[in-house]
């Protein structure tokens, strides 16, 4: 929770579950990724990855490039934009650990779950 109301109160962009989904896979998981193939991983229509994608890409967080072997799929990259908004996000969510592992022993000693 924490990690989150500080990303709430940063300056950066808003993004939706589906955004941050869709950009997670891009860059945690092994490509090549396509529009089809992330519409099935999170079993959406590829309408849905589409507007997400225009979103993301708007932002600089990925970019889309033809597959020059196969001109029909689009591939989805990531970009260094979306790998600094990912790092910064991680650095939320580590700080916000940290603070509840520091918590503990006071709120053990003070009788609090």
């Amino acid at each position: 929770m924490s990690a989150l109301v500080r990303y709430v109160q940063s300056n950066q962009p808003d993004l939706t579950n589906r955004q941050l989904a869709l950009l997670l896979i891009v860059y945690l998981l092994p490509g090549p990724h396509t529009v089809r193939g992330l519409a099935a991983r999170l079993h959406v229509s590829k309408p849905v990855i589409t507007r997400a994608l225009n979103s993301l890409s708007a932002l600089g967080y990925l970019r889309r490039q033809r597959d020059e072997s196969d001109l029909r799929n689009v591939l989805v990259e990531q970009t260094p934009d979306g790998n600094d908004f990912l790092k910064a996000f991680a650095k939320l969510i580590e700080r916000a650990n940290d603070g509840a592992t520091n918590d503990e022993p006071r709120r053990a000693a003070a009788g609090t779950q």
